[in-house]
């Protein structure tokens, strides 16, 4: 979408979407980041001790 100012020049910067407030997650979202924030750090930790055994 192209946009021109007073002197006709072109402005084809992109127009910024319209902007709204976070909503706060609910108990079960903030649980299920918990199990999945567990379950990252337990595949990180063991593919670090893998490495490490295997070294």
């Amino acid at each position: 979408m192209y946009t021109s100012d007073e002197y006709g020049v072109l402005n084809n910067y992109a127009t910024e979407p319209q902007m709204y407030l976070a909503v706060y997650p609910s108990p079960e979202q903030q649980r299920r980041y918990a199990f999945i924030g567990a379950i990252a750090t337990l595949f990180v930790t063991s593919l670090l001790l893998i490495a490490l055994s295997v070294s």
